[in-house]
């Protein structure tokens, strides 16, 4: 009976429940305990990621210089207050949003709100690149945040369309390919801002790039995510929808975080917010969020300060070729070894030991400064790569404990829920994890923690809160498998 329990929903169904219109019931194949890896909806998975990651890092490396041109701030010392607004407008309109995306994506299908997430990253970031204007800038990145329901319902999605054996390379795939698109991003913008200046014979003064310094980036963007459109019409969709007349009557308007019908007939009274587990997997979610931002942050900042401020001194292309170095070594490790990591000793003890694990590497951290040549490079090579595998692997992790904390059916919900808090953690740690860091620098003879150590000291505390939410009674034990449907 236990071991019936652990299989795939649709093979405790009897065949007679199964709805030959149903788009849920046709690609039911997908899930079977036999099934291959569903490659072709994978890679398209993955293309989707990174496309909705790019439009999101590809601006950090030139947004001071676009503030700057806008002609928005007083003095030097105001452009960094502008900047941390263009920065989280995306965060704050996604924050908002999530929740509704995930209900339409229950209620009318995956498909469709992928499909209008690709949409508004071709039409709103395309608009950011032609703006010339702070606040035009400002709501181009509001609304691009607001109608981009793709991270959330990817997530959902990958789920349904991997039995529970290729369940954790699904959600591995999602991981990987946003650490990708954060890597990947940020050198299209460094590289491609501003082309008239460095590729004056590409682009000549007064050419459509010479007035907009800053649209070449969207432009690729908006290419890349075009393909991308046409790619996802091959998904299929993965929504159950059965025939009312066979089904218990249900109310016209349910609530998005409480009731509505879990896709099988079955009408689910009990609300999201009341559900202990799920809250408590969107709890570590959202804590390693929101170190994981500022950490990102604060690594780049650390690197290129002067040796004086207790920085490395490195150039941005140095940060740029450790950056390339450690995404692809958490490429093979997430698409190698995390699935087998995860199906041996389950999604809690992941992300548990993944962010105790990173506590260790963030405290040495303050003493790289002492070493120079090729003992520095090498040391911070190695560290960068395994601090990257952690973060990524703890991100992915708490993916499968939200999904396994819920039906099918209410997933949608459920990722859009965990998006609208871990927005709002990340729009938070980007100003919180600057503003400590700015506090450190006026601390270099402090007796306790003085400098960069008291930056790495508050990061470790956060991944520390990760690890203990990561314990019961806190996260109950059942997220480490996915959801058993009740019929």
């Amino acid at each position: 009976m236990g071991e019936d329990l652990q299989k795939p929903l649709l093979q405790l169904l009897p065949k007679n429940s199964l709805y030959p219109n149903c788009p849920g019931c046709i690609c039911a194949h997908l899930r079977s305990p036999n099934a291959p890896i569903p490659v072709k909806e994978l890679v398209i998975i993955a293309l989707l990621v990174v496309c909705n990651t790019l439009p999101i890092a590809s601006l950090y490396p030139f947004l001071y210089f676009m503030v700057e041109d806008m002609k928005i701030a007083k003095s030097q010392d105001d452009i960094g207050f502008y900047v941390g607004f263009l920065g989280s407008a995306f965060m704050v309109g996604r924050c908002m949003t999530s929740v509704i995306w995930g209900f339409l994506a229950d209620k009318y299908g995956r498909k469709p709100i992928i499909i209008i997430g690709i949409l508004s990253v071709i039409i709103f970031g395309t608009g950011f690149g032609f703006s010339t204007n702070f606040w035009v800038g400002l709501l181009m990145r509001f609304l691009l945040g607001s109608f981009n329901g793709i991270l959330g319902t990817t997530k959902a999605y990958t789920s349904e369309i991997c039995n529970e054996k290729h369940q954790a390379l699904g959600i591995a795939v999602v991981g990987t390919c946003w650490g990708l698109g954060l890597i990947i991003g940020p050198a299209m913008g460094g590289y491609l801002s501003q082309p008239a200046i460095k590729y004056p014979d590409l682009f000549p003064k007064g050419s459509l790039y010479d007035m907009f310094p800053y649209l070449l980036p969207s432009v690729c963007t908006s290419v890349f995510a075009v393909a991308v459109l046409i790619a996802s019409f091959q998904l299929p969709e993965t929504l159950h929808i059965h025939n009312k007349s066979l089904e218990e009557p249900k109310k016209e308007q349910p609530e998005m975080l409480s009731g509505g019908d879990d896709g099988f007939g079955h009408n689910k009274k009990t609300s999201l917010l009341s559900n202990w587990a799920l809250m408590a997997s969107i709890a570590v979610y959202c804590f390693w969020s929101l170190q994981d931002i500022a950490y990102t942050e604060i690594y780049s900042l650390w690197c290129v300060s002067p040796a004086d401020d207790g920085g490395l001194g490195l150039t941005t292309t140095d940060v740029g070729q450790l950056l390339a170095a450690s995404g692809f070594g958490m490429l093979v490790f997430q698409l190698s070894f995390f699935p087998v990591v995860v199906n041996t000793v389950g999604p809690i003890l992941t992300t548990r030991c993944a962010a105790l694990l990173s506590i260790p590497l963030l405290a040495v951290l303050p003493f790289y400064p002492q070493m120079h040549g090729t003992t520095l490079w090498v040391v911070l090579c190695l560290s960068s790569v395994v601090r990257f595998i952690l973060s990524v692997t703890t991100l992915t992790a708490s993916f499968l404990l939200v999904n396994n904390s819920v039906p099918q059916a209410r997933r949608g919900v459920a990722n859009g829920l965990s998006m609208s808090f871990g927005s709002f953690f990340k729009a938070v740690g980007p100003a919180g994890g600057g503003a400590i860091f700015s506090w450190a620098q006026s601390r270099h003879g402090a007796t306790i923690l003085p400098g960069n150590d008291l930056v790495f000291f508050f990061l470790g505390c956060v991944s520390f809160i990760t690890a203990l939410l990561s314990f019961e009674p806190f996260l109950p034990a059942s997220t480490d498998h996915p959801f058993v449907e009740e019929f």
